[in-house]
């Protein structure tokens, strides 16, 4: 399965910076009075372009459109909607040259100048729709409408006859004709409502990419060694209506212990696949959220203090840090390798969703009562 922010990321950071020594390492107290989190908003604050965009990583070159939205959402829970709103801005002034362009779409990644690399992802289109969202649900400012409507109509059109939606379109316009699950179940929150578009939906999901005796989703039933994905473990559960927190626990396949290469320490985590050989602080932060809303609170409290051993000072603000984005080298989702500065630059992704837990915060949550049928939700069964 190609993952979206994870092979985006293997791209980006070719060519962003890589080999440098790390700068010395926090070692921060319990984070009872939000002093993390305070230094990885800073981070955030410090990221942002003059062209509103965010660099991936710190002294990076290339910006992600799964990231930004990201960001946009970080800059949201701090009430700074003229930070979000650059970020909406940019894109808002392409909807004409870029999104209704020939196959539509936003491209996945473009460089730190705003030139796009023209590889159109659902799934970071579905995550920038997910932050307009909250935008207006936060805001009450309708002034992205057209935007939002635009990237909605676009991801509709990728849908299938069998209800899966296609993942998107190559750098040569070439529709890539494979369905990626984390994608659709984005795409499924991010467009309003229960539509036929929605319930053909689940009617894939269920046939196709359900686990019943784990009630977990399932990434990529044609090659078992990687048959589960993390970020489905928590996505599913912070998306879906009753969906059973069992899936949670099954995410248990994903543990593992490695030393942080930034810190030295040893640090607890998920990894992105069953290889468990690298903690994924992204996909670590995704759990603590889910585990909040489950009221599962001593998990969410022991992986935040595990990802604050992982924790790195910025080099252009002492008043600044985030987390890596992976804890040392190995591989991401599937067998291929991590990139060289993956263990030692700052990451958004991280840092996001440590925030997002810190402010019990759900970015799914404005699209998820959609009052689907009993009989639609398989999970419940």
């Amino acid at each position: 399965m190609a993952k979206n922010h994870t092979s985006l990321l293997l791209v980006i950071f070719l060519f962003s910076a890589c080999g440098k020594d790390p700068s010395p390492p926090v070692h921060p107290p319990k984070d009872t009075i939000g002093i993390v989190e305070t230094q990885v908003t800073n981070w955030f604050n410090q990221q942002q372009l003059p062209n509103g965009l965010l660099e991936s990583v710190e002294d990076g070159n290339v910006v992600s459109l799964y990231d930004n939205a990201l960001g946009a959402l970080v800059f949201m829970l701090q009430n700074d909607y003229a930070k979000a709103e650059k970020i909406f801005d940019f894109f808002n002034a392409r909807v004409d040259s870029e999104l209704n362009a020939g196959i539509g779409g936003f491209s996945q990644i473009r460089s730190s100048e705003g030139n796009p690399n023209r590889h159109r992802w659902m799934g970071d289109n579905a995550w920038l729709l997910i932050a307009l969202n909250n935008y207006k649900a936060r805001s009450g400012n309708s002034r992205y409408d057209n935007l939002s409507k635009h990237i909605r109509n676009w991801l509709i059109s990728l849908q299938d006859s069998d209800g899966g939606l296609f993942a998107g379109y190559d750098a040569d316009g070439k529709l890539l004709n494979y369905k990626v699950t984390e994608g659709m179940i984005d795409a499924f929150n991010a467009v309003e409502g229960y539509t036929d578009f929605h319930r053909k939906m689940l009617g894939f999901l269920k046939t196709n990419r359900w686990n019943a005796a784990d009630k977990t989703m399932v990434a990529w039933p044609e090659n078992p060694p990687y048959l589960y994905a993390l970020d489905l473990h928590p996505w599913s559960y912070l998306i879906f209506e009753n969906f059973p927190s069992q899936t949670l626990i099954a995410a248990n396949r994903h543990l593992t212990t490695q030393k942080s290469t930034v810190t030295g320490k040893e640090i607890t985590g998920y990894c992105f696949d069953e290889d468990r050989d690298a903690v994924w602080f992204e996909g670590t932060g995704q759990m603590t959220l889910a585990f909040h809303f489950a009221n599962m609170l001593q998990e969410r409290d022991r992986y935040l203090l595990e990802m604050e051993k992982g924790l790195k000072r910025s080099t252009k603000d002492t008043t600044s840090a985030g987390f890596p984005y992976a804890s040392n080298p190995g591989t991401h989702y599937g067998d291929g390798l991590l990139w060289n500065s993956a263990d030692k630059e700052i990451a958004i992704s991280g840092g996001a969703w440590y925030v997002f837990t810190k402010r019990k915060f759900n970015p799914f949550a404005v699209g998820r009562d959609k009052n689907i049928p009993r009989e639609d939700m398989f999970w419940m069964d």
